[in-house]
């Protein structure tokens, strides 16, 4: 059993004057110990309590009678709590001062005899033992990288916060080697330390916990659309254009490029999106497809004796009356050559006018127009042929039946043009009876596929 009692003699200082005494007794109580004012005795001062870091390397501070240990934790210690009582009411100085009644509120003199006080204290203008704050006079000899610690009647050269003592130096703790600080990296500085974030993130108000940054409320990078995600954000175009190589601007999308089937005629890109348009004669139907305009219906530019005939892609003025001598006109498009004229018997009996349009380009063979007896007669034998405008061999006349047969289109045409082709029917009987009749037929070829 460890025990340690700390004595001290009763001092008793008499002050003596000519007037009625009066005497007073003060108690001053030795090092490791501190005045009980309700108990009216010293008591110990736990410096266990009171002295940082009193013990290093591992070792338990026990406090004592007027100090303390420090021994292995696995030491096990017993307290005698009488000697403690003992060492309680003995460790202090009895100082005993008299005052003359006449002037009680007059501070004693300063007594004559000289009190001796323990290392580490000096004594006062009041004739009592204080400490020596050797941290504030100089006079310890700590180490320039060491923090100077006042104590009672002592001091302790400590390292500063962040440091630890190794042998008479004062080493910088990295902190990073310990148990993780900071949630992603962490930097050592000489005594300190402080927490990075990786990029996207940021320190939360207690510097260690990373938070993420939403760069789309922050400051909004992408040229358009900006999507956060955990560390990052992703930037995204809106309808029309793309991203462009730095994955931040947009681009706008040329669809016209991209795609040569968007428009029936011609693409025309704008920004963020495109359009078609149609060449004159023709409308944009759809956004894309491009439908002929009638012009006989909307603005018919034809004279009072003429006849508008509207084709793909524009239109015609025709006269109403195509008849050339000696035919005369008997009913619309149609002309007769007078049998009372002898000129006529070598001629058609009639002409009739009918004009049509087709489209450039139109795919062969293709049937393109039907010819037909208007008057049928008994015995009677109706042969059909193209009797002048197919010079280049691009029509062929196929007989579907007796009183009729099918213009036939076997290479293709190429627009804008007009061709005149015209069709004969010749009509014979068993009496010799022979006779024709020819259709002229315009066709207007248009300038475009469509």
């Amino acid at each position: 059993m460890l025990t340690a009692m700390f004595l001290a003699a009763l001092i008793l200082i008499t002050v003596h004057s000519q007037e009625t005494e009066e005497t007073i007794t003060y108690t001053q109580c030795t090092d490791g110990y501190e005045w009980d004012p309700v108990r009216q005795r010293c008591k110990d001062i736990d410096e266990c309590e009171i002295v940082p870091d009193a013990c290093k390397g591992g070792m338990k501070c026990v406090n004592h009678y007027g100090g303390y240990l420090c021994l292995p934790r696995t030491a096990q210690i017993i307290v005698n709590e009488r000697e403690e009582a003992a060492a309680e009411s003995t460790s202090g100085r009895n100082n005993v001062i008299r005052r003359t009644p006449a002037d009680p509120q007059r501070a004693p003199p300063n007594p004559t005899h000289q009190i001796q006080c323990a290392a580490g204290y000096e004594q006062s203008d009041h004739n009592v033992c204080q400490d020596i704050d050797e941290c504030a006079t100089g006079t310890h000899n700590c180490r320039a990288d060491q923090v100077c610690v006042n104590l009672r009647g002592s001091f302790s050269c400590q390292c500063p916060p962040g440091y630890q003592k190794r042998g008479d130096q004062c080493v910088d703790i990295d902190e990073c080697t310990l148990p993780p600080y900071c949630h992603h990296r962490c930097v050592n500085t000489p005594g300190s330390y402080y927490c990075q974030c990786n990029a996207g993130f940021q320190l939360a108000s207690n510097n260690h916990t990373c938070v993420d940054i939403n760069e789309c409320d922050a400051n909004n990078p992408c040229a358009q659309q900006c999507y956060n995600i955990l560390g990052s954000f992703i930037c995204q175009c809106n309808p029309g254009f793309e991203l462009s190589s730095d994955r931040i601007n947009c681009e706008d999308t040329d669809e016209c490029r991209t795609s040569s089937y968007l428009c029936q005629y011609q693409c025309v890109n704008e920004p963020g999106k495109f359009s078609c348009v149609c060449p004159e004669g023709y409308q944009v139907v759809g956004g894309r497809t491009c439908q002929d305009i009638n012009e006989c219906e909307t603005t018919n530019e034809c004279r009072e004796d003429e006849i508008c005939w509207n084709y793909h892609g524009g239109f015609r003025c025709y006269p109403r009356n195509p008849c050339q001598e000696p035919y005369v006109l008997t009913s619309e498009n149609r002309c007769v050559c007078p049998v009372s004229n002898a000129i006529c018997r070598e001629l058609p009996y009639s002409v009739v006018y009918k004009y049509m349009s087709i489209r450039s380009d139109r795919t062969v063979p293709s049937d393109i127009f039907q010819i037909q007896a208007t008057s049928i007669y008994p015995n009677t034998i109706n042969t059909f042929r193209i009797k002048s405008g197919n010079e280049n061999g691009e029509f062929y006349l196929r007989q579907t039946s007796a009183v009729s047969a099918m213009l036939v289109l076997v290479k293709s045409l190429s627009g804008p043009r007009e061709h005149i082709v015209d069709l004969e029917m010749l009509t014979v009987n068993s009496l010799n009876y022979r006779t024709s009749s020819v259709l002229r037929l315009t066709i207007i070829v248009g300038p475009y596929a469509f």
